[in-house]
């Protein structure tokens, strides 16, 4: 199992997650081009995507829709809010909607040899999910199975979203924002509540106070993902985000796990499950 960030910002965001036989991308925020270089990097190519599932209607999530459907039979999947807003949008162009496919949070589907598990966040958008996505074993060998995830655009985090990124090899955890940066920057007021409010944006210590929350010996790897190109810095970022981790009761140590910030508008690591 393969897993990596083809892109990750508040500019554009889409992840990749695949095996030798299935491969799927996670929102296409980002120009058809863009993708098909990032896939490029893994030897693939749009033509050899199994299914698209989108997590929300923002532009920054579902830029190449259009212009991918246009060309290529690649079945999408989002929750019926999510799908309700793409049709409507009108800068995406014309394209057939047969092939956008609904999906509900907490209801399980599989693509090839991965199960997709669809669930609820909280963000300022018709139906917004995350995903988390299995590969191997099942029955009693459970345990032995591949889980990675990605959940950026949130809010805030409950014992609901917690859960749900449990027991996982890898994921991409949002990091948006440092909130004195934020603060003393020059958005407008109106936008700065809307980022920090619990259907904004998860900040750079939140972030940390989530991951510490949820970790365990079995993560291989953590990506912090949708930085703000105006109110975070990457170093800014991992450096909360580790000290979160340390300064905490619990027993883990950032020095411990393998965190890295995805990269904004290339592909990132490869991390192979």
């Amino acid at each position: 199992m393969r897993f990596t960030s083809i892109a990750s910002g508040s500019s554009g965001n889409s992840t990749y997650i695949g095996t030798e036989s299935t491969h799927i991308l996670v929102d296409v925020g980002v120009t058809m081009k863009a993708v098909n270089e990032g896939l490029h990097e893994l030897d693939l190519d749009l033509k050899d995507i199994d299914a698209i599932f989108l997590t929300h209607e923002h532009i920054d999530h579902i830029r190449a829709v259009g212009t991918i459907a246009r060309k290529y039979d690649i079945p999408v999947y989002g929750t019926l809010g999510t799908l309700r807003e793409v049709m409507l949008n009108r800068t995406l162009g014309e394209f057939s909607h047969d092939r956008l496919f609904p999906i509900l949070p907490d209801k399980k589907l599989e693509i090839g040899d991965l199960k997709v598990l669809p669930f609820s966040i909280y963000h300022d958008a018709a139906d917004p999910v995350g995903y988390r996505i299995e590969y191997g074993a099942s029955g009693e060998n459970a345990g032995a199975a591949k889980n990675v995830a990605v959940a950026t655009d949130l809010g805030h985090y409950d014992d609901y979203i917690a859960e749900h990124l449990k027991d996982l090899d890898a994921m991409v955890l949002e990091s948006n924002h440092d909130v004195r940066m934020l603060s003393d920057g020059p958005y407008p007021f109106s936008l700065k509540r809307r980022i920090l409010s619990d259907h904004g944006h998860l900040s750079n210590d939140n972030c940390g106070r989530l991951l510490d929350s949820i970790l365990s010996k079995r993560i291989k790897h953590v990506f912090l993902g949708h930085l703000s190109k105006e109110n975070n810095l990457p170093d800014l970022a991992l450096k909360t985000v580790q000290k979160e981790i340390d300064n905490s009761a619990s027993e883990h140590k950032a020095g411990d796990i393998s965190i890295s910030v995805a990269r904004r508008d290339r592909i990132s690591e490869v991390i192979e499950l």
